[in-house]
């Protein structure tokens, strides 16, 4: 559990509770004698936040927002030029002399190459932060913005693509562990919904602006633009978003430090005795944040201490802020190299953990539903009875980013809504697998709405009919079914949340690849129905596996609770 608790009170909790305390498994109310931190409503804060202003879980209200902001604007930049090019396809057709199987390429090698260039970033983040791995990217993305806009030949845009890939790997892996970093986990699903709906949205307004711009203007007009986006978001980063990456000392940890002698010291090298006092209260987003007694207090404990009630004020709560270390260009790493090679591994060694395999699998497929509309509108639209031109192509992707906007307003909530409402009755003990039931609703949107895009395509239905519906429908299960599925495989593998999307990412963007490679021909030669219908099926197959997670999913987390893991 995220709770910071060791196994002698982990096995006190399980005897009072009569339940078994796996990784992932939450203790959402007192228990007993067992009292923890809690913000409003009485909800445990998990994990318990520790005493110092500097921590993360601590900050104000407009710090953390700064950094979501900031992050989000990260997230939605590098995503944003990637799959902008279908509206543009004709005229990079006529730019670089090709074929359209070959313009498509453009978006299957950066989808491909932003898929591995995690395993670089990923370990950076771990061993440096994540400052340093948003600034380097987007410089990267700022060059290659620059690149595509000067771009005279297929071989030249092309290198300009992969590279372009390289650079925006994080817009995948990153954001998940920020908000992981800065959330507490009643909060998470609403904030991993809004990273869904940002790098999805990207996707999907991006096609808009780069058909207008090049009909109006030209097709290099749009990097232009782009490269305009990428620089604010790296000003942004600079002075918005300080290093979230925080280590927060297990028990464990703490007592062995006390038996070499030495004080347990905190993230930031303070350390205070546990003191105990009454309750208090403080003002925190307008509602009250109850300090109460605690078994497993935010703050160390020496060994040889027994776990009688304790209470630890956390007078930072809410109201915290960045240290100067924080605004570093990156954080020290006693063993850098170690670390980045651990994180070389550990994404492949999730390949193995049922759970992560179940997310990777609704994610990609969820996702590639969004990327067959992005790869055949031009096909179909462009094409006799519609003879659309880019701009108006561009513009039904209105119809994708209103539907995750739906998704935005509904998937996190109500996948929140669902888990705690389980919570309840399980007598405040929050399984990941709670929130599973909330991907039902999603998953008969994506099926409708893959039905009327398919069938509408092949027997060239009113436009309306096909954006309105389809595409609508894409965007809502774009942003939910991928969020609810990833905050799950979190919620169970949280200290490996970066990792996790590594894997969960090759997974989608080999499979984007090699869909990009083949959809254009066979919906040529056999029509819209068979990929786009098959594609469909796929999801739905990965979501009906959610009932055996629903079903076993802890049976599965017992398989791994002694993996290191959960110890990273």
């Amino acid at each position: 559990m995220e709770m910071n608790t060791d196994e002698k009170e982990l096995h006190a909790l399980e005897a009072e509770l009569h339940t078994e305390i796996l990784p992932g498994t939450e203790i959402m109310a007192d228990v007993g004698s067992h009292h923890f931190v809690k913000g409003a409503g009485k909800t445990v804060l998990v994990p318990q936040p520790s005493d110092n202003p500097d921590d993360p879980l601590n900050w104000s209200t407009l710090w953390k927002g700064a950094c979501i902001t900031a992050t989000t604007m990260v997230t939605f930049t590098q995503g944003f030029g990637p799959l902008a090019l279908a509206p543009m396809f004709p005229a990079l057709m006529e730019s670089f002399n090709c074929t359209l199987p070959e313009a498509v390429q453009f978006t299957g090698i950066c989808i491909l190459v932003l898929g591995f260039s995690n395993f670089i970033w990923v370990p950076l983040s771990t061993s440096f932060g994540r400052r340093p791995v948003y600034l380097a990217s987007q410089l990267i993305c700022f060059a290659t913005s620059i690149w595509r806009a000067k771009a005279k030949s297929y071989g030249s845009f092309m290198g300009a693509c992969v590279i372009n890939g390289l650079g925006a790997g994080p817009a995948e892996s990153i954001q998940p562990a920020v908000i992981a970093d800065i959330f507490f986990l009643h909060d998470r699903g609403k904030w991993n919904t809004l990273y869904w709906v940002a790098y999805m949205g990207s996707l999907m307004v991006g096609p808009i602006i780069s058909g207008a711009m090049t009909e109006n203007i030209n097709w290099q007009s749009f990097w232009w633009f782009n490269t305009a986006i990428i620089g604010l978001s790296f000003i942004m980063v600079v002075f918005m978003f300080p290093e979230t990456k925080y280590h927060r000392q297990h028990p464990d940890e703490i007592i062995h430090q006390a038996k070499q002698g030495s004080p347990a010291p905190s993230s930031t090298e303070k350390t205070e005795p546990p003191t105990a006092i009454e309750n208090t209260s403080a003002k925190h987003d307008g509602e009250d944040i109850t300090h109460v007694p605690t078994t497993a207090s935010a703050l160390p404990q020496l060994a040889g201490l027994t776990l009688e009630e304790t209470a630890a004020r956390d007078p930072y709560l809410g109201k915290g802020k960045p240290a100067k270390y924080q605004w570093k260009l990156f954080q020290p790493q006693p063993h850098p190299f170690k670390s980045m090679a651990l994180d070389l591994w550990i994404p492949w060694k999730l390949f193995a953990f049922p759970i992560v395999e179940f997310a990777s699998f609704v994610v990609s497929w969820s996702c590639s539903s969004f990327l067959t509309l992005n790869l055949t509108q031009s096909q179909a639209f462009a094409a006799p009875p519609y003879n659309f031109k880019p701009m108006s192509i561009g513009f039904f992707n209105f119809a994708i980013l209103v539907g995750a906007l739906i998704g935005l307003a509904t998937a996190g909530p109500l996948s929140d809504w669902v888990s705690a409402r389980s919570t309840r009755k399980n007598r405040g003990i929050r399984e990941p697998e709670m929130r599973l039931p909330a991907m039902i609703p999603y998953v008969i949107i994506m099926f409708l709405g893959n039905i009327v895009v398919a069938v509408g395509y092949q027997k060239k239905w009113p436009w309306e009919a096909i954006v309105i519906i389809g595409f609508t429908c894409a965007g809502i299960q774009v942003a939910a079914l991928p969020s609810i599925s990833s905050t799950y495989a979190v919620d169970s593998y949280k200290p490996v949340a970066g990792s996790l999307f590594v894997s969960i990412t090759v997974n989608k963007n080999v499979w984007g690849y090699g869909f990009s490679k083949f959809i254009t021909e066979w919906a040529e030669e056999d029509g819209f129905i068979p990929p786009i219908m098959t594609n469909a099926s796929l999801i739905l197959l990965w979501c009906l596996f959610g009932i055996l997670f629903w079903w076993k999913g802890k049976t599965f987390r017992r398989w791994s609770r002694n993996s290191k893991v959960h110890r990273m």
